[in-house]
């Protein structure tokens, strides 16, 4: 897990393909310009990503302004995960 937002230095813009341990079933490839396809790749990177792949495909300034959305796209034992490491989250959230 990462120690804050600021470690998470992943792309903001472009197109961004997950490797197959964090995207295994269907899509890999995500335009950062297309909303819907950059939730559903943070969505992925969240629940199934490892520590690298936290720092390598998260960016911590729009993993925060997108939480109050993405934190309803996770379950309860991941978005709890992510806001207990990531007190700055659950602020955003409210």
């Amino acid at each position: 897990m990462p120690c804050g937002l600021v470690e998470l230095r992943g792309p903001v813009a472009g197109t961004v393909e997950l490797p197959l341990h964090v995207a295994w079933s269907g899509l890999r490839s995500f335009d950062l310009a297309d909303e819907k396809l950059l939730l559903g790749m943070y969505r992925l990177v969240l629940a199934n990503g490892r520590h690298d792949d936290f720092v390598q495909y998260l960016n911590g300034e729009l993993l925060a302004s997108y939480w109050p959305v993405l934190r309803r796209m996770l379950g309860r034992g991941v978005r709890t995960v992510w806001e207990d490491a990531l007190p700055e989250l659950r602020s955003s959230a409210a």
